[in-house]
C-alpha cells in the first residue's frame, strides 16, 4: 500500500529540516544553516544574511563574513539554474559535477556562437589563450576585480553587440572560468549587501584542491541531500530546483531507490527510504524569510504552503519577494522602510497569537539590521507597496 503524507506533515518536517521551528541548538553555525537547505541563494547578496538570520535569531554579519572569506568553509559558487548560491565548501564538488559542469559546457558553446556572430575572427582557439591570459594575470595578482583584469588583459574589452545592447566579453570570460571551477568570488567590494566581489584563483582560495567527481553519482548525491531536507516533492520539483532534465531527475531518484508517496491533491511525491516515518508537530512558529529564500524557493508546486498568492508575493518572472510564514504556510510578506521599519501584510487570517508574534518577529529584524538598509533584487508587488507605504 502506497504511503500518504499529507500537508500538515510535509509542512512539519520543513519546520523542522529547514530550521524554522523550536529552539537554536547551542552551537549552530551559519555552515549548518547552508547545510540545512543544502544551498543558499545568493543572487542577492543580502539573502544569504537574512536566510542565515531567520534560522539562528541574531545579528551574523561577521559571523557568516569569517565563515566565507576567513576560513573558507562556505563558498559562493555558480550552481543549480545558473544561479548563484552559497554552498558549504566540502559540497562544492558535489554541486560543480552535478549541475555547473553542464551548464559552464553551454555557456561556452553560447559565448563561441556570439563571438562568431560578431564577425572579427575570435574562435575556440582566441577564447582559450584569452582565458589562459587572464588566469595568469588574476594568479600573478592573488586577487583583482574584473576592471583590474581587463586592465591586463585588453582583450576582455572585446564587444559584443546585441539588439538589447552592446557587452563587453569581460562578465562571460570570467562566468566561464568560475563556472569551470577554476576562479572564485571573494570578498565583496562594499559592504555586506554588495554584488560586486574581488576574484581569486580557486587554487590559492581554497582549502584544498575540489575532486573531479562523476556526474551521475554528483546528481544522485545531490538529489539525496536535497530530498532529505525538502522532501516529500515531486520528480518536477526535483527537475525544476536542480534545472536538470526529467530523465536526469528520474535516474537520480531511481539511483537512490526513493520510495513513491501520495500527496494532498494527488501528486506522487519522494521520500528516502529511510525518511517514512512521520515527524512531531512543531507547535506554532513564525518567521519572516527573505527573497528567494531556499524555503520558499526549494519547489515548483507551491500551492500547499503559498496558496493562490503568488501573484502578490512573487514578481512576474517567478522570483520570491519576502515572506511571512507561519505554521509551514505563507501568510503575508514584509518590507523594510527606509526609516529603517520592517512593516508587513498578512494575506491570510491568523489568530491574533500569531498576528503578535509576527509583529516581534518583525521589530527582531529591524533591531539586527540597525542602519542597513535592503531593497531586494527582485521585487514582489507587495514588498514595493510596503516599502513606499
Amino acid at each position: 500500500m502506497t504511503l500518504h503524507i499529507d500537508t500538515e506533515q510535509r509542512r512539519a518536517r520543513l519546520a523542522w529540516r529547514h530550521g524554522l521551528a523550536g529552539p537554536v541548538p547551542p552551537g549552530k553555525r551559519p555552515e549548518d544553516v547552508a547545510a540545512d537547505l543544502v544551498a543558499l541563494h545568493a543572487t542577492d547578496p543580502a539573502t544569504v544574511h537574512l536566510s542565515v538570520s531567520a534560522r539562528l535569531h541574531t545579528p551574523l554579519v561577521e559571523t557568516l563574513e569569517d565563515a566565507l572569506y576567513e576560513r573558507r568553509t562556505l563558498l559562493r559558487m555558480l550552481g543549480m539554474r545558473r544561479t548563484m548560491f552559497v554552498v558549504p565548501t566540502g559540497f562544492a564538488a558535489t554541486v560543480q559535477a552535478a549541475a555547473t559542469r553542464a551548464i559552464a559546457a553551454d555557456q561556452r558553446k553560447l559565448l563561441l556562437r556570439h563571438l562568431a556572430e560578431a564577425g572579427s575572427g575570435q574562435d575556440a582557439a582566441w577564447l582559450s589563450d584569452v582565458e589562459e591570459s587572464t588566469y595568469e594575470a588574476l594568479r600573478r595578482r592573488g586577487t583583482a576585480t574584473a576592471a583590474q583584469l581587463a586592465a591586463d588583459e585588453p582583450r576582455l574589452r572585446t564587444l559584443l553587440v546585441f539588439p538589447q545592447g552592446n557587452q563587453y566579453v569581460t562578465s562571460r570570460l570570467l562566468f566561464l572560468l568560475a563556472a569551470d571551477g577554476r576562479i572564485v568570488r571573494g570578498r565583496p567590494l562594499g559592504t555586506w549587501i554588495s554584488s560586486q566581489y574581488a576574484w581569486s584563483c580557486a587554487a590559492d582560495w581554497l582549502p584544498e584542491p575540489m575532486p573531479d567527481l562523476d556526474p551521475a553519482h554528483a546528481r544522485t548525491e545531490l538529489a539525496r541531500a536535497w530530498l532529505a531536507r525538502f522532501g516529500p516533492a515531486t520528480a518536477a520539483d526535483l527537475k525544476w530546483w536542480t534545472g536538470w532534465t526529467m530523465t536526469h531527475a528520474r535516474a537520480a531518484l531511481r539511483a537512490l531507490e526513493a520510495v513513491e508517496v501520495t500527496l494532498d491533491g494527488g501528486e506522487t511525491g519522494y521520500v528516502l527510504p529511510d525518511d517514512t516515518a512521520p515527524v512531531p508537530s512543531p507547535g506554532p512558529w513564525v518567521a519572516l524569510l527573505p527573497s528567494l529564500d531556499p524555503t520558499v524557493m526549494g519547489f515548483q508546486s507551491r500551492m500547499w504552503y503559498l496558496g493562490s498568492h503568488a501573484p502578490t508575493l512573487f514578481d512576474r518572472t517567478g522570483n520570491a519577494g519576502p515572506t511571512v510564514w507561519a505554521d509551514g504556510r505563507i501568510i503575508g510578506g514584509w518590507a523594510q522602510r527606509q526609516t529603517g521599519e520592517v512593516a508587513f501584510e498578512l494575506v491570510e487570517d491568523v489568530p491574533a497569537a500569531t498576528r503578535r508574534a509576527v509583529s516581534a518577529a518583525a521589530q527582531e529584524l529591524a533591531g539586527w539590521l540597525g542602519d542597513a538598509r535592503v531593497t531586494p533584487r527582485f521585487r514582489a508587488p507587495l514588498e514595493r507597496k510596503l516599502a513606499q507605504s
